[in-house]
């Protein structure tokens, strides 16, 4: 691991041969559920996994660019902010990522989280 980086809230969540391109996957955290993305660039995004709108499942959503698109209403919810894009008023937590090598963690103030 990089030692660069503080270690006491970061959470080991897999790595990031475990999302594909343009896909999602989901950990379980005391805060909720939270979907990390893989963009199509291998950036990778961390936000509630629900949609503003009507709480859909944004993991299972389209991934384009670094945006999601709800699955249910087809909101756009940019995965740099959190926030709805377009007309649509309303967003979700982000929460900080980081890929070390391929190794993913996210930042909680939690130890318990499981990854789905």
């Amino acid at each position: 691991m990089d030692t660069n980086w503080p270690t006491e809230n970061w959470h080991s969540i897999g790595d990031i041969s475990d999302i594909p391109l343009r896909g999602a996957r989901c950990v379980r955290t005391p805060q909720g559920k939270i979907a990390v993305f893989r963009t199509a660039e291998n950036e990778i995004f961390a936000i509630e996994d629900h949609c503003p709108h009507k709480g859909g499942p944004l993991s299972q959503g389209i991934v384009h660019g670094t945006a999601v698109t709800c699955p249910l209403h087809n909101w756009v919810i940019s995965l740099e902010t959190g926030k709805a894009l377009g007309a649509d008023d309303g967003a979700v937590r982000t929460i900080p990522v980081r890929n070390d090598g391929g190794a993913l963690f996210i930042a909680l103030e939690s130890l318990m989280i499981a990854a789905e």
